[in-house]
């Protein structure tokens, strides 16, 4: 590789750092040509690019992309996963390949710029897939309004129900078909005594009369005092 073809790698290598989400680095010593692209496959199902690179590219790589961190892992025969889609999907297949071959041990790697040590790449591979964790969340925001959607449809059906007994009296003549059920019979008030007819006062004398009564008496009384004189 000459000097061009080293420039042209390292420029390459800094882009695809800048632009994955995560990058990941394994121990790829014993693995096949032919295991290297079965793993290339599953890899770029979850956005991933898997790449054998030399470490002294590789650290200037770093340099150029501001990524420091990633300088420390560049110890041994080591290939980079670089992440542009799910990193949990990736650090599964890398996992998975480990378990079923003892190959491709984890080194560390980064995340959204982070610094990430074995443990943590653990803990992702570790993690759902990004469509189960929003499917997760999606019902954990929706369960509320599935109560209050449960709570209506109870009141569908009860309302739905009592229709339909009220079709079934109409329909055995208990209720008069157009009439709405008659409301349970109360008790009937008593007769308010306010409300009857008052009798009639009876006539009572004026002043006036017993004025005029008075003075008849009185004139009668002169009358018959002036014949016995």
């Amino acid at each position: 590789m000459n000097r061009e073809q080293k420039a042209a790698a390292i420029a390459e290598i800094a882009d695809q750092i800048r632009e994955s989400d995560a990058v990941y680095a394994v121990d790829f010593r014993g693995i096949s040509v032919p295991q290297a692209a079965t793993l290339r496959s599953k890899l770029r199902e979850s956005g991933a690019t898997f790449r054998v690179v030399k470490n002294t590219l590789t650290e200037r790589a770093a340099d150029d992309a501001g990524a420091e961190a990633l300088k420390a892992l560049l110890e041994g025969p080591t290939a980079l996963t670089f992440v542009t889609g799910d990193a949990a999907v990736a650090a599964k297949a890398l996992a998975q390949f480990n378990r079923e071959t003892d190959l491709l041990a984890f080194k560390g790697g980064l995340l959204d710029g982070e610094a990430l040590d074995v443990p943590q790449m653990q803990a992702i591979a570790r993690l759902p897939a990004r469509d189960v964790l929003y499917g997760q969340l999606v019902g954990m925001v929706a369960s509320p309004i599935t109560g209050v959607v449960r709570g209506l449809n109870a009141l569908i059906q009860g309302l739905a129900l009592q229709l339909g007994q009220i079709a079934e009296k109409k329909e055995s003549g208990e209720i008069p078909a157009g009439e709405a059920p008659a409301a349970p019979a109360e008790t009937a008030p008593e007769p308010d005594a306010a409300l009857e007819p008052e009798p009639e006062p009876e006539a009572q004398a004026t002043t006036s009369d017993i004025n005029d009564n008075e003075a008849d008496a009185s004139a009668q009384a002169d009358d018959a005092e002036a014949k016995e004189d």
